[in-house]
């Protein structure tokens, strides 16, 4: 089911849902007594909660079976770096009306700002690359590292989100939760995987052994071939020698 098309047009469409949401609350004006406020923490919310689907998708493919899920992985990357630069337009437009000085303080006086700068400047590189170009322009190994940096906007968002709040810590400590479920789901994973190779290595280990003996073996008869050869050679040499010296005594 997963490989039909029209799976794929569907999480576009659902992905959508919020913004069509925001939308239709702004048509009616119902966006609270605080709109700016309101669309920022609702903008907010939806990149964090987009970037736990992102870091989802491999775990449920791999718990459930459906590896077919990794086609959804890119489009819900892309949906989380949408909705958080909304949330930064927010902040810089409706909020700040591009102030630069007066953003530079909250920088400086507000350090959830920060974070909240650090998961959005780690998404840029993840959304520039996200195309098949990119992947073969980079290689594979060199894209998969550099979009390890998700991991980094993860931890970020939620640590933006817990210093922004002041005494309801419950959404943030629930996402910093799933954060960290989803992070140590990959911290094993990893760490099965070099245990498995570091077994295969120690499997191979013998084979190892037995070719450097057979190796060492080849290599004492190749020498004794060769000395051979030469000793040979030694004693045509000596011979010819010889019969050249009987001959200039001849002469």
């Amino acid at each position: 089911m997963w490989k039909q098309r029209w799976t794929k047009v569907l999480v576009f469409v659902a992905s959508l849902g919020p913004i069509f949401w925001l939308c239709w609350r702004a048509w009616h004006q119902n966006l609270t007594p605080n709109p700016i406020e309101y669309i920022t923490r609702y903008t907010g919310d939806w990149t964090i909660r987009f970037i736990v689907f992102t870091l989802a998708v491999t775990p449920l493919r791999k718990v459930l079976g459906l590896p077919d899920l990794i086609r959804f992985r890119r489009m819900i990357g892309l949906y989380a770096f949408f909705y958080g630069t909304l949330h930064f337009i927010t902040y810089i437009w409706l909020d700040k009306f591009f102030d630069l000085p007066d953003m530079l303080k909250d920088v400086a006086k507000r350090p959830f700002i920060t974070a909240g700068f650090t998961a959005f400047l780690s998404m840029v590189p993840l959304a520039v690359t996200s195309t098949a170009g990119w992947i073969r322009r980079m290689g594979g190994k060199r894209w998969q590292l550099l979009h390890r940096l998700v991991y980094l906007s993860g931890i970020a968002g939620v640590v933006h989100y817990y210093w922004l709040v002041k005494s309801d810590i419950r959404l943030p400590a629930m996402y910093g939760a799933m954060v960290g479920v989803l992070l140590l789901y990959r911290a094993v994973q990893y760490g099965r995987t070099l245990q498995t190779n570091y077994q295969g290595v120690l499997a191979c280990m013998p084979y190892v052994d037995k070719l450097d003996e057979q190796l060492q073996k080849a290599g004492l008869r190749a020498q004794k071939q060769v000395e051979k050869e030469l000793n040979v050679d030694a004693k045509e040499l000596d011979k010819q020698l010889a019969e050249a010296e009987k001959e200039m005594d001849k002469s």
